[in-house]
């Protein structure tokens, strides 16, 4: 079919005849804002929930927006306008949404960045995007701040968010003051608010979010309000949240996926949003909070899988028995349901396995879960058919902060695992003729800031954007990602080699935490693997093999040969270039503080082979 193998229409039969839709038309963010306080002005649940002194507090849509009018009346007092760049380093909290929500109704223009990024990386994206405020959360982000502060010409003042201790910096001012300072603003010019919010444009910027690329410094990506709502508008029509959801929000706002879906979209929808401590605390803030819905990324499912493996594998053999029925009987139920003939002894089994074993597991997600939405990353096959036959949905999406973000998206009533769904309304989705992905719609950013060049070498001519991801379209119109496009390996041998897929594969494992497939240009593949070390410690305790910590233990023979014979047993299917041949195991995991994988736990590939350079050209050593 040339360079489009397959198109798919946007106007599909779900979307015809099964509208969701947002709680109210809106054409800018600050629009949305104002439309979504006054409509659920009065109600008595809460937009926003956060921990307060060790409990759930809730804010309600009135406080929220009072809290907004005012910052945005201080944030005017100290000289902000339309156009102005405000940096934002914080972790998920409601003063972060409340000063967003300020800087979009003023019309000025949000850089919000990873709390995990060093001052040198601070320093070229508040110089590059010419911020002219920062907000940070607490002293230490305020600290990192004020080290480059001279070296950002443009920066006027650092708002600190968390005020414990005096801080003696003319620099600085408190968030509480900047209310404040909004009050007596409001006092002298009473309607400029509710004037102000009216004038952002569909075609102005909203946002400048700076991808965290792996080489090189990041990209600016430049959103409109209008990339934004049609993103939202069109999401909403297929993932379907309401007034009677909670979500658990724990991914960083500043990533675009939790920024559109579980705060922008969630709030147009009328949702409550709930915000975890921190990424530990999420296991204890889901039976606090008891959220209808969550949106992740695929590590959240690898880590929930493991400790239900460990616990399962610790247990009687009958109660092991029992599991494992009640998942086959799971699975079966599900392909069943696909097909639409369900068995009365099935339905009976399933029922009976529901009771005693898929509730109980329900309950540790706070027992009122709907489904799932995972992005950021592939979820692998496996894990998604794992927990829907345990009666857990998840709804995997696809996009990039490009575009807004999301392009396609599975279903409740139409997903497939291993798919990234059909395209949102407004979408165009093709393939070129080297596999790459193309999209086309109103989401695609306007262009990088302060870079042509790189915006030319990413939307061409005709408006598609050039994701830089491998695909194709399977029988029924589902994408399905396969690689991305500078992922893929070409060994000495000349063979191309998609590594995710096969990284996907051994991280079935319940030995393996992370793995990493090594093969450019080489000879054959090897792996740098780093183990979980929970379960790979109870084996080697129950086996006998005395250790004194982690970096001894990966060197015991006993452990290389149970590792060793879990590659074969995983590979046995993989052709004979794709194989893994050697591999190392590492005493610790890759993290986002080491550099060596981004905060929504991607792997930066170029990073963990610079890091372990010697470790794999010994690999490659001594070859027969």
């Amino acid at each position: 079919m040339g360079s489009l193998r397959y198109y798919f229409n946007q106007f599909n039969y779900f979307e015809r005849t099964n509208p969701m839709s947002v709680a109210i038309p809106f054409t800018t963010i600050s629009e949305m804002f104002e439309r979504i306080t006054k409509k659920f002005g009065s109600d008595t649940r809460p937009l926003l929930m956060h921990k307060v002194d060790g409990m759930y507090r809730g804010i309600s849509y009135n406080e929220y927006r009072r809290n907004v009018e005012l910052f945005a009346c201080g944030l005017a007092s100290l000289g902000l306008k339309k156009g102005d760049k405000v940096g934002i380093i914080s972790e998920n909290r409601p003063e972060w949404v409340i000063a967003d929500m300020a800087i979009v109704c003023l019309g000025a223009v949000n850089v919000p960045v990873y709390p995990t990024l060093t001052p040198k990386q601070l320093e070229f994206i508040f110089s590059d995007s010419g911020v002219k405020v920062v907000i940070a959360s607490n002293s230490f982000q305020l600290n990192k701040v004020l080290k480059i502060q001279s070296k950002i010409k443009t920066l006027k003042r650092v708002i600190l968010i968390t005020e414990k201790g005096a801080v003696e910096d003319s620099r600085v001012i408190g968030f509480s003051k900047v209310y404040d300072l909004g009050q007596e603003y409001e006092r002298q010019h009473p309607n400029f608010f509710s004037e102000t919010m009216t004038k952002p444009k569909p075609e102005d910027l909203l946002t400048i979010i700076y991808t965290s690329g792996t080489t090189g410094n990041p990209k600016g990506v430049m959103l409109t309000h209008n990339n934004l709502v049609t993103n939202i508008i069109a999401s909403a029509q297929v993932i379907p949240f309401g007034p009677e959801d909670t979500l658990l929000s724990f991914l960083p706002l500043c990533h675009s996926f939790e920024r559109m879906a579980g705060y922008y979209t969630a709030m147009a929808c009328g949702a409550t949003v709930a915000y975890a401590e921190s990424i530990e605390s999420v296991r204890d803030n889901l039976l606090e909070v008891h959220p209808t819905v969550v949106t992740t990324v695929p590590r959240l499912f690898e880590r929930i899988h493991s400790r239900i493996t460990k616990q399962i594998d610790n247990s009687p053999a009958a109660r092991q028995k029992v599991f494992h029925w009640a998942v086959a009987v799971g699975r079966a139920f599900a392909r069943a349901k696909r097909r639409g003939s369900i068995s009365p002894i099935l339905k009976a089994q399933h029922a009976l396995a529901s009771k005693i074993v898929y509730s109980k597991l329900k309950e540790r997600t706070g027992g009122r879960i709907r489904f799932f939405v995972s992005g950021g990353a592939a979820l692998p096959r496996e894990l998604g058919e794992f927990f829907e036959a345990i009666g857990i949905t998840i709804i995997e999406g696809y996009g990039l902060t490009e575009t807004s973000p999301v392009l396609t998206v599975n279903r409740l009533d139409d997903f497939k695992f291993g798919a990234v769904g059909k395209a949102i309304p407004g979408i165009e989705i093709k393939i070129a003729e080297d596999g790459e992905i193309l999209a086309k719609g109103p989401n695609i950013m306007s262009g990088y800031f302060n870079n042509k060049k790189a915006t030319d070498e990413v939307i061409d001519r005709q408006g598609w954007f050039h994701t830089g991801d491998i695909g194709m379209f399977d029988s029924e119109g589902h994408l399905v990602i396969t690689d991305r496009k500078k992922h893929l390996f070409v060994s000495s041998g000349g063979k191309n080699i998609a590594p995710q897929p096969i990284e996907n594969l051994f991280l079935q494992s319940k030995y393996i935490d992370q793995f990493i497939l090594i093969g450019d240009g080489r000879m054959f593949c090897s792996a740098i693997i780093i183990p979980e070390f929970d379960i790979l410690k109870d084996y080697a305790q129950s086996a006998g093999v005395k250790f004194h910590d982690e970096a001894d233990l990966v060197q015991l023979e006993e452990i290389r040969n149970l590792f060793g014979s879990e590659i074969e047993r995983l590979q046995k299917d993989l052709a004979n270039y794709e194989r893994v041949r050697r591999f190392e195991l590492l005493p610790q995991a890759l993290t986002v503080e080491g550099g060596e994988i981004t905060p929504t736990q991607k792997v930066k590939r170029k990073v963990v082979e610079q890091k372990y350079a010697g470790l794999i050209e010994r690999m490659y050593e001594n070859i027969v």
